[in-house]
């Protein structure tokens, strides 16, 4: 067992944590939507057809604003055809992921859905296939009180209230040649920064989400971002980050994805800080980091691509990753990164929320339930509230083939100053050693005046998951060797495990 040591300090605070932190994504692809939170037949479908199972896992979760409806399937996307009587909508082509879109589900019907979860909605415009005009004509639709022709079209299909979108993104991944409309930084810069400004003469008071890079590993990657923001500094409040990870095994590589999210990061806020400097601009472009997760694409591009020019298939099973208890301990470890920059990432989505690369699976008729990936996540939204704050753990490294030494322990914390409450979350990297974690109080909390808890996960099989026939293989759960001594705590962290311990001021 090696030995680690942090401090908990509340005055060393990082940032405010924006509640759009836990935000979530829901695109139409795969299950996402039909069979998967959309299933009027289903046994426990209420009337307007959504799962009550799914609905109440969404609220379990704790996500506070979902993007939609895409994700690659916006580059082709034509919104009108989502509103109207259902009868009249049109079956549509996707050609982003091969497959038949009925419009069954459309703006309406996913913002009653929102609703029903207490979810804000995040809306994505398409600029692949089209472009700013559109763009103003859903804005209009879906904001504007009365007064217009898109105005009055809402109010007759049944929403007199507009929808009061207030965070927009500027198309999807539009430096990947996998999107339709696929354009140079140059070409996607000024589209972007005309529809922004066009935007924000409708509503200043807008936030507008420019597209970042697909990821870190793009040839293009930071030279992107330093063009689009060039075009369009003024105009918007947002640069997006996308990252997958995946076990390809080599296991110390993939528990230290981390540190690739942390470079990711850094480098997007050095690039935006630059373009700030030469623009003489006094603004701050914040990360929306609108779509990260553990997604074995490996498995999509080699097994489970659609062909075929006559087969398009209705919400086929795509993307429905199982995750193991080693993914589940990568993803908090990306949690904790996020926190770890809650001062200028202030915006991210889960991606995705159901049966595509989930956190909550559903069968079609059947049960739901949560993946592994589900329990760091909802323990996180619900529990790290107020300011993060840096604590700095001191441990020993382990060698990397991909990202060199890297710390064996990782952590942050949170503290509500409103309640006082404080939460700890922290990852153990190494694949065959516990860790012995001395938690240091920094003489300014009085450990008597809280109730400490903390629960884990982990498992001797880092391999196992959650599935259909066993729902309940992995959770979390207590963690009895937490114990105070002296004024600081320590606690046993397993090989593999991500942990959360809570401060709860006593009543």
């Amino acid at each position: 067992m090696h030995n680690a040591h942090l401090t908990i300090n509340p005055a060393a605070t990082i940032g405010a944590i924006n509640p759009r932190l836990f935000g979530s994504f829901v695109e139409h692809l795969g299950r996402s939507v039909y069979d998967g939170i959309y299933e009027p037949g289903h046994p426990l479908a209420n009337a307007d057809g959504f799962r009550t199972d799914v609905i109440e896992l969404v609220k379990e979760l704790g996500v506070t604003a979902i993007r939609y409806p895409g994700g690659n399937f916006v580059s082709g996307y034509k919104w009108e055809d989502s509103i109207g009587p259902r009868e009249q909508r049109p079956r549509r082509l996707d050609l982003a992921w091969h497959s038949a879109e009925t419009n069954e589900i459309g703006l309406h019907e996913f913002k009653r859905w929102l609703e029903e979860v207490g979810s804000e909605l995040m809306l994505a415009v398409n600029l692949g296939t089209r472009g700013t005009p559109e763009a103003l004509d859903l804005l209009e639709y879906a904001n504007l009180a009365e007064g217009t022709e898109l105005a009055r079209r809402r109010s007759a299909n049944g929403r007199t209230e507009p929808f009061d979108v207030r965070i927009w993104c500027l198309g999807n991944e539009m430096d990947g040649p996998w999107q339709l409309g696929h354009r140079s930084a140059d070409d996607y810069g000024k589209l972007a920064a005309q529809t922004a400004r066009a935007m924000k003469m409708f509503d200043p008071s807008l936030e507008l989400v420019i597209c970042g890079s697909s990821s870190s590993s793009m040839p293009t990657f930071a030279e992107w971002e330093r063009v689009v923001l060039t075009h369009a500094y003024d105009a918007v409040d947002y640069i997006s980050c996308h990252a997958y990870y995946e076990n390809t095994g080599d296991l110390g590589s993939f528990l230290a994805s981390g540190v690739d999210m942390e470079h990711f990061i850094r480098s997007v806020v050095a690039t935006a800080d630059h373009v700030r400097a030469v623009r003489g601009s006094d603004k701050t472009i914040d990360i929306s980091f609108d779509e990260w997760n553990i997604w074995y694409n490996s498995r999509y591009e080699n097994v489970d691509k659609i062909t075929g020019v006559d087969n398009w298939p209705i919400a086929p099973r795509l993307l429905e990753d199982e995750y193991s208890v080693a993914d589940a301990v990568v993803f908090g470890s990306l949690l904790i990164t996020l926190l770890k920059h809650a001062d200028r990432v202030t915006s991210a989505s889960l991606a995705q929320l159901v049966n595509v690369i989930a956190p909550i699976m559903t069968e079609p008729g059947g049960t739901s339930w949560r993946q592994t990936t589900f329990y760091p996540f909802a323990a996180t939204a619900h529990n790290a509230r107020g300011v993060a704050l840096d604590v700095t753990p001191v441990s020993g490294t382990y060698e990397t083939e991909k990202f060199g030494d890297v710390p064996l322990i990782d952590a942050v914390a949170s503290l509500d100053e409103g309640t006082g409450k404080i939460a700890l979350f922290a990852v153990n990297r190494s694949t065959d050693e516990g860790a012995s974690l001395e938690i240091d109080l920094a003489g300014r909390l009085d450990l008597d005046a809280f109730i400490v808890t903390a629960r884990t996960l982990s498992d001797n099989d880092i391999n196992a998951s959650n599935t259909l026939e066993n729902p309940d293989r992995v959770g979390l759960a207590e963690n009895t060797t937490i114990a105070a001594e002296g004024g600081v705590l320590r606690i046993e962290l397993p090989a593999v495990s991500w942990t959360e311990i809570l401060l709860t001021p006593q009543a």
